[in-house]
């Protein structure tokens, strides 16, 4: 299986990518696996697009009052 994991920035594994294939055969021999993914919501809920549209309202009415990525990953990371 050709598996990728995925890191954080400590190097800590946080997940896994699995090749759509491999997904697809996994699915076949565990049936499980189906019900699983039929499970997942495919849209964002309300309280999800409430907050996206508060947010987006609240940058197009403010535009200058945001802050630079990278400066707020770094103060981030000093707090970690």
């Amino acid at each position: 299986m050709n598996l990728q994991f995925i890191h954080d920035n400590k190097g800590n594994t946080t997940g896994v990518f699995i090749p759509i294939e491999e997904w697809q055969s996994l699915k076949d021999k565990y049936a499980d696996l189906d019900i699983e993914e039929a499970n997942q919501p495919d849209e964002l809920s309300d309280w999800e697009k409430k907050l996206i549209d508060e947010r987006l309202k609240d940058y197009f009415e403010n535009p200058t009052d945001v802050r630079d990525i990278h400066e707020t990953i770094r103060d981030i990371e000093k707090t970690l």
